[in-house]
């Protein structure tokens, strides 16, 4: 079972399940191994969300950037591990929901592909 004290993590739960889902990632896709690729990249834009901070209605910095001076980039807030948790379970269990709602309507293929995808996807939650 993965542990973030015994393999040195930081409070940036997010930032440290991110590298870990990119070093797998970057295995996946050598070893061509195209749906969990496809998972993996998911989680990574899950986590990537969740990060990101939320958006203010008077905020005159959502409005125009200048892409070339880095004016758009936004430090991301940092996830505690009970959060990246809860996003990783939420991404199984909405495959898992599915895989059923797709049972009950005799799709078994997609319904097993799903299944499959969050198999790879439990991996992570420790």
């Amino acid at each position: 079972m993965w542990n973030y004290e015994d393999a040195g993590m930081s409070e940036d739960a997010g930032r440290d399940m991110k590298a870990r889902l990119r070093a797998d990632l970057r295995k996946a896709m050598k070893d061509m191994r195209t749906i969990e690729t496809k998972v993996v990249r998911a989680l990574v834009a899950a986590i990537d969300n969740a990060e990101a901070p939320p958006v203010e209605a008077d905020d005159a910095t959502s409005g125009h950037h200048d892409f070339l001076t880095g004016s758009a980039e936004v430090e991301r807030q940092p996830l505690s591990r009970s959060r990246v948790r809860h996003i990783l379970l939420t991404e199984v269990q909405e495959r898992e929901r599915a895989a059923a709602e797709l049972e009950r309507l005799e799709k078994m293929d997609r319904a097993e592909a799903l299944r499959a995808e969050a198999l790879i996807a439990r991996r992570y939650i420790g």
